[in-house]
């Protein structure tokens, strides 16, 4: 792939928005920082990720939010039911799904799965 493939890959991260709303904001970014560190870790030899990190300083994330954890969880199993490579970030002790993170990825083969959400704000 060439500079301009990996312009093309996507990673979007799919946040619980029921903790959105209620945790702190910096809380929240750390779930989002967890899931896409061990989602990177868990696929760092995928050719896509491989491409992505060839060019660090134009990485291109999408920051989504699910309405609730039954809406994250559902993403979740169709993901895996379509072997869409991600992490669903669980909190611990709390045992609270915060949030998922996709391996990179061409926004043509995973747009469908996530297009329903909104961006985060």
């Amino acid at each position: 792939m060439s500079s301009s493939a990996a312009a093309k890959l996507i990673q979007y991260v799919v946040v619980n928005g029921e903790i959105a709303k209620t945790w702190p904001k910096g809380a929240v970014i750390a779930q989002c920082c967890h899931a896409v560190a061990a989602v990177s870790h868990l696929y760092a030899t995928d050719p896509d990720t491989v491409e992505y990190f060839k060019d660090l300083d134009n990485m291109h994330k999408v920051v989504l939010e699910a309405p609730d954890v039954g809406k994250l969880n559902s993403l979740g199993e169709v993901l895996q039911q379509n072997d869409i490579k991600h992490k669903v970030w669980i909190e611990q002790p709390e045992n609270i799904p915060t949030c998922i993170a996709l391996k990179p990825y061409r926004k043509e083969d995973v747009h469908k799965y996530v297009k329903k959400f909104k961006l985060l704000s």
